[in-house]
């Protein structure tokens, strides 16, 4: 069988089973034991792919995800989130579009704790569209900074998803999440021009409205209390990371604890946040296992088929420069952003775009940052985009597509600057990892 039939066959099996409605993980498996079937020997074959892919299972890579997701649960259900949200927005004062700021630099704080684009989507539309909207603020100016911000969690560490990407493409854990962290806090600048370039524009976007005066001696101890204690424990482990005093798995370790610890130190730990963070983190940790199993044995039948190589050789045969196959493979993943979600675009791409990244000479973690980045824009990306849904459910009712659409295109806008300066300058990802 050549290549490109047997890739028909493996990606095409794929896509009829998802498209009857079958689950991810599930359709993967599936059409796993259907090419081993083939490709390997029948019975002989699955039973080996089966138990190669228990073997994938066993990496010691994949301890941060149920931590860094524990972490985020607790933080989420325990109100720690409201409380560094409710100080931001006092500390910001009569600021023009102050809560488009706040949704910003308190959901920059929230995604790298939570690490989940859907949970802090779904915080900060649930705390800050009904406030907005009651100050009067337009929708763009509500909606877009909530979407910008949501994707942040995916490449500001600790992400979740940065370590299943890592898992999947075998490339180091820990390089990858402190590769996010200045691309993360650029993209988060540029969110915030782009809130002050809006207000400026159009003035009446973010109307302005009374506050309660404060004084420097509340601002300082409210700073102290409500927002420097929750943001010290992303501080603590990235540190610990960047200077390698703890492995990922132990920084997620202790983010856990820390949150942990805060939620009991705010009194704010209950019996029932404490259920609903661990089956939260529980349900998503099962997904993610089921989702490495399949692409494990996934990976090892392109490759025993023949398939991977022979698309690397059809790839590269076309002369392209590296960075003009590099926007291929980031259109690519733009395009299917438009109608997949994210986890089947990496169990789909990740065994065909890495190693013909590596074959092209990229950095495999600077390529990783860079398909995250592909990632976070697709989670916004009309007409599909996950979060458009997310943001579609906690908006006021007669908040129609089209307002999140066009919410949105501003900071897709921002992620593709981003994208071009990490092209022209590979060190801003590569510098913190050195």
């Amino acid at each position: 069988m050549e290549w490109y039939e047997a890739l028909g066959l493996l990606l095409g099996s794929i896509m009829v089973l998802m498209a009857i409605g079958m689950p991810v993980a599930l359709a993967f498996l599936a059409a796993n034991i259907i090419g081993a079937w083939v490709f390997m020997g029948g019975e002989r074959g699955v039973t080996q792919l089966l138990s190669n892919g228990l073997g994938s299972l066993t990496s010691f890579a994949l301890v941060p995800i149920p931590l860094f997701l524990l972490m985020g649960e607790i933080f989420f259900h325990t109100g720690l989130g409201g409380r560094m949200f409710n100080a931001i927005d006092k500390l910001l004062g009569k600021l023009p579009g102050r809560l488009s700021y706040v949704t910003v630099l308190g959901g920059t704080g929230f995604s790298t704790l939570s690490g989940s684009s859907m949970g802090s989507t779904a915080l900060l539309g649930s705390l800050m569209v009904p406030e907005m909207t009651a100050r009067g603020y337009k929708k763009y100016m509500s909606i877009g900074p909530i979407l910008g911000t949501g994707g942040l969690a995916i490449i500001i560490p600790p992400s979740a998803l940065a370590v299943l990407l890592a898992t999947l493409a075998q490339i180091d854990v820990g390089a990858l999440l402190i590769a996010g962290i200045i691309p993360g806090l650029i993209l988060a600048g540029f969110y915030i021009a782009m809130i002050y370039l809006q207000t400026r524009l159009d003035p009446d976007a973010a109307p302005a409205y009374a506050v309660t005066p404060m004084s420097l001696v509340t601002k300082v101890l409210l700073l102290l209390r409500d927002v420097i204690p929750m943001l010290s424990v992303m501080v603590i482990i990235v540190v610990g990371m960047i200077y390698g005093l703890v492995t990922p798995s132990e920084a997620a370790a202790f983010g856990a604890l820390g949150v942990l610890i805060l939620a009991v130190v705010f009194r704010c730990l209950t019996i029932e946040s404490m259920k609903k963070s661990i089956v939260g983190a529980l349900k998503v940790t099962l997904m993610a296992y089921l989702i490495v199993f399949g692409s494990a044995t996934f990976s090892q039948l392109l490759a025993f088929s023949g398939a991977s190589s022979g698309l690397i050789r059809w790839a590269t045969g076309f002369e392209l420069a590296p960075v003009a196959m590099l926007l291929v493979m980031f259109g690519v993943l733009l395009i299917l952003g438009m109608f997949m979600e994210q986890i089947s675009m990496m169990l789909l791409t990740v065994p065909i775009f890495f190693p013909l990244a590596i074959s092209l000479g990229f950095d495999p973690i600077w390529f990783g940052l860079i398909m995250l980045l592909a990632l976070e824009i697709s989670f916004t990306t009309p007409p599909f985009g996950l979060l458009l849904f997310v943001m579609k459910g906690v908006s006021p009712p007669d908040t129609t597509m089209r307002d999140i659409y066009m919410s949105a295109m501003p900071y897709i806008a921002c992620s593709l600057c981003v994208v071009a300066l990490l092209i022209v300058f590979p060190q801003l990802a590569l510098w913190l990892v050195g």
